[in-house]
């Protein structure tokens, strides 16, 4: 039986209105050592925002991170994929459309997010991905 992406991803995620700044999205980030915050409107997905996307369409455009929204610079057509989804799936979606994180949604909420890294780790643990993203903790 296929392995359900629910089995990899991670759990814990961050989200923020898409009115919320940039420097809320940064500080997020540092704090909880990650790499991305996913956008909701209500309970809805509506984007992802990356530290990628924080420099480069805000910062390297000049723009101040404490009056940027979130809204702003996170990537918007995002896809999302549901927690009973296979890995092989998953990284068919990663490969096609060369993203690097998607969130997970269960009933239109975020439940998690799965990012290169994670399946890396369980497609390959012994992969130079694999071991760079255990060590920073699958951010």
């Amino acid at each position: 039986m296929a392995q359900a992406i629910q089995d990899v991803m991670t759990r814990t995620t961050r989200t923020l209105a898409p009115e919320a700044t940039v420097a809320e999205a940064a500080r997020i980030m540092a704090d909880d050592d990650i790499g991305a915050v996913i956008v909701v409107s209500g309970d809805a997905v509506t984007g992802i925002v990356t530290d990628r996307d924080i420099v480069v369409r805000s910062i390297a455009e000049g723009r101040d991170p404490s009056e940027c929204t979130v809204g702003e610079v996170a990537s918007g057509d995002v896809t999302t994929v549901a927690p009973t989804d296979t890995v092989g799936t998953v990284v068919d979606l990663v490969r096609d459309k060369a993203i690097r994180r998607i969130p997970v949604v269960d009933n239109g909420k975020p439940v998690g997010i799965v990012s290169i890294g994670d399946l890396a780790i369980e497609r390959d643990s012994r992969s130079a991905l694999a071991d760079v993203s255990a060590a920073e903790g699958n951010s």
